[in-house]
């Protein structure tokens, strides 16, 4: 009896041990699920250990979590160039994007916003493609209108320009402006004509004695006399050479003689005054070259900013003509080896980097006047008025009063 009971008490206690390490994990799982049950609020709290604590407001970060639930913990301001745009537990604030040099700021990084960036003035990138490098903004061609001008995020819009079916043809309008001028030229033959006519007259009917002694004058009054009695009205006079012979009816022939005579005084003072008019001009004289004319009036422009105001004018001279740059730069004494090293870039990077070296090789000497000068000595005046009221409207240079 006593052995058998020994072998109940045995069984059992290898059962029981056997129960315990059935049920003992099961307990231990549970345990753990508990813990890992534990929900916060999503963008508000933040899981630590088996609490929630809230999270640290925008502009900040976590530096130390809580130790109660429901608790903040340390939080402390972002460093100057790094923000945080929403509550977080982050340990690190989030650095700031910083604009390209093809870029300005629209608006500046805070703490709790990141800087906004978008492409400078004449230039664009879409927004929905990767924007590495903003593009230059295309110009329409002759033959075409602006239908939307360029923005940063959006190239122009060009259209081509339709032609007027009730505007003449080219060759219609230019035939009448040949008959024009041909109406214009005889206009002028023909009045030269009357002057040399009149002095003709006047040299001839007044210093010329006429057969039988008789000087021009009296002969025309006699003449003049003989018309009145006669009834009939017969031109000699000086006027005569010019004015054709009217078709009215004879007047009494004291008004004729009368009208005559004031009449030709009238025309030969109106030479005389035509021909001094003429002699008495001035000497031609040659007129200034307009270069020269035009770049005495050029005004010389004085930086806002030093160096940086030039440097910021670099990208006006991508106007320059792509065929023309090579001999803009030579004149600035740029050697063919280092213009050529710079072929493989783009057109506008190239002429950044081809200014730039210029500004080293002339060092605190260099202006954007001697730029201008060059632009002008080469005969493109246009481009370098264009560079210069970029330079002053965007506020780099001002003009020297």
């Amino acid at each position: 009896m006593r052995g058998t009971r020994n072998y109940e008490i045995f069984f059992l206690l290898i059962f029981f041990k056997l129960l315990g390490v059935l049920l003992l994990p099961g307990l231990a799982v549970g345990v753990s699920r508990t813990q890992r049950d534990v929900h916060c609020n999503e963008n508000q709290e933040y899981l630590h250990g088996n609490i929630c604590c809230l999270n640290c407001p925008a502009g900040t970060r976590l530096e130390s979590p809580c130790t109660t639930a429901g608790q903040k913990g340390k939080c402390v301001e972002c460093d100057d160039g790094t923000y945080t745009l929403h509550s977080n537990s982050l340990k690190w604030c989030i650095g700031c994007t910083k604009c390209r040099e093809d870029q300005q700021t629209v608006k500046p990084c805070i703490h709790t916003q990141d800087a906004e960036c978008q492409c400078k003035p004449g230039r664009f990138c879409a927004p929905d493609e990767a924007c590495e490098v903003c593009k230059k903004c295309t110009r329409c061609a002759e033959d075409e209108v602006v239908v939307r001008n360029c923005t940063p995020t959006a190239n122009t819009e060009c259209k081509k320009i339709q032609p007027n079916p009730d505007a003449p043809p080219a060759g219609v309008v230019g035939i009448g402006f040949g008959i024009g001028i041909v109406i214009i030229l005889v206009l002028a033959v023909i009045s030269v004509a009357v002057l040399v006519s009149r002095k003709k007259c006047r040299s001839t009917g007044s210093q010329r004695d006429l057969p039988g002694g008789l000087k021009a004058e009296q002969h025309y009054n006699n003449r003049s006399t003989e018309e009145g009695r006669n009834g009939e009205s017969q031109t000699f006079s000086c006027v005569s050479l010019i004015l054709p012979r009217p078709l009215v009816r004879a007047k009494p022939s004291t008004c004729i003689a009368d009208e005559r005579k004031v009449l030709c005084e009238s025309l030969d003072s109106s030479a005389s005054n035509s021909q001094h008019s003429l002699t008495s001009l001035p000497p031609y004289a040659a007129p200034l070259q307009p270069d020269e004319r035009e770049e005495d009036q050029f005004p010389t422009l004085v930086p806002v900013n030093g160096e940086e105001s030039l440097r910021k004018c670099f990208e006006y001279f991508e106007e320059i003509n792509i065929d023309f740059h090579r001999r803009f730069f030579r004149h600035l004494g740029i050697s063919d080896n280092v213009i050529k090293s710079k072929d493989g870039l783009q057109y506008d990077d190239k002429i950044h980097d081809l200014l730039n070296v210029w500004v080293e090789k002339e060092g605190s000497g260099a202006s954007l006047n001697d730029l201008l000068k060059a632009l002008l000595d080469l005969n493109q005046r246009l481009t370098a008025e264009t560079i210069k009221d970029k330079a002053i409207l965007n506020d780099h240079y001002l003009c020297e009063e």
